[in-house]
């Protein structure tokens, strides 16, 4: 998710428990390479392997040359673009709107695979309109091109992030393939993630937008698959991890641009606790990296004062057997 999965955001998910986190979207055209944000997207220092990048364009030789400049530099994976839905990724025929056409699909994984040594992964969702669902094809293109895992965002480009995914497509694309397919869309929930995997049979989850300001949700699926229950964080420790992570966002980026980029993720932390308005009136307006770590911590420290009211186990949310397993 350009814009979000950075990489202070891809290390917080890495340490509560994701196997795998890929990097934001980047353009296959080096030109723009030399720009600071695409400088920042191509920065893997001191990451846990494996490292994947995610690459976008048109291009197969453009793609190729991309992927090859990536690996060279350290990517351990790289990952294709096809299932981003934004106007202004589709208008220059990326992302998602190359499931339009096959072909052009098959020439550029065939240009990638060949181009590089480590494995090349894909994103797609399940085709470009509701009319026209032909991610098994895409799938089954993939692999014969050598591609080794797919994700499959439960959607058609045409729907965006409206409505509800939808599985049988996954189910379907799975049993079209041998290589491994990951079920992606609308998995917010440990409960839900068990839920997909056994209406599809994927090989695993991806999870996007169910990640954002809780990076919990990882080590709760797995927790949840393998004993069948899971604990929530606590209000405490939920704020102490928005305050490191803040923290890094500002040292990753600078103060000006820093403070900017945490706002959106200090409103994904604060939404659990009911009144976000208030929340983006006292921290969100401030432009000191320091003033807004405080306000942050001020806030979340009156509404814990403010909560010990009524229960001394402070969580997110749940019953109060479910606030009994809080960590």
């Amino acid at each position: 998710m350009a814009g979000v999965t950075d990489k202070p955001f891809r290390a917080l998910c890495r340490m509560h428990g994701a196997g795998y986190a890929v990097s934001e979207m980047l353009t296959s055209n080096q030109d723009l390479w030399k720009s600071r944000k695409s400088t920042q997207r191509m920065n893997h220092t001191g990451e846990r392997a494996p490292i994947g990048v995610q690459i976008a364009g048109a291009d197969p030789q453009e793609m190729a040359a991309a992927a090859r400049e990536n690996a060279n530099i350290g990517a351990q994976i790289i990952d294709i673009n096809m299932g981003c839905p934004a106007k202004k990724v589709c208008r220059r025929w990326s992302g998602s709107a190359l499931l339009q056409d096959e072909q052009l699909v098959a020439r550029i994984l065939n240009a990638v695979v060949q181009a590089v040594d480590v494995p090349v992964t894909l994103k797609i969702r399940t085709g470009w309109h509701r009319e026209h669902v032909n991610g098994v094809e895409i799938a089954r293109i993939a692999e014969g091109c050598g591609v080794q895992m797919l994700a499959v965002h439960g959607r058609t480009r045409d729907m965006l992030y409206k409505g509800d995914a939808e599985y049988e497509t996954i189910a379907r694309i799975k049993g079209a393939v041998d290589i491994p397919v990951l079920a992606n869309g609308d998995i917010d929930s440990p409960e839900k993630a068990l839920k997909v995997l056994r209406a599809t049979s994927a090989d695993g989850v991806m999870i996007g937008r169910g990640a954002q300001g809780n990076p919990w949700i990882f080590s709760q699926i797995s927790d949840y698959l393998r004993t069948g229950s899971y604990a929530r964080p606590s209000v405490i420790r939920v704020r102490d991890t928005m305050l490191q992570h803040v923290a890094d966002i500002h040292e990753f980026y600078g103060q000006f641009a820093g403070v900017r980029i945490a706002r959106k993720h200090l409103a994904w932390y604060a939404e659990n606790l009911g009144d976000t308005r208030a929340f983006r009136r006292a921290v969100l307006r401030e432009p000191s990296p320091e003033l807004q770590l405080q306000l942050a911590r001020d806030y979340f420290d009156r509404w814990l004062d403010e909560a010990s009211s009524t229960t001394s186990i402070q969580c997110l949310t749940g019953t109060a057997a479910e606030l009994a397993r809080c960590s």
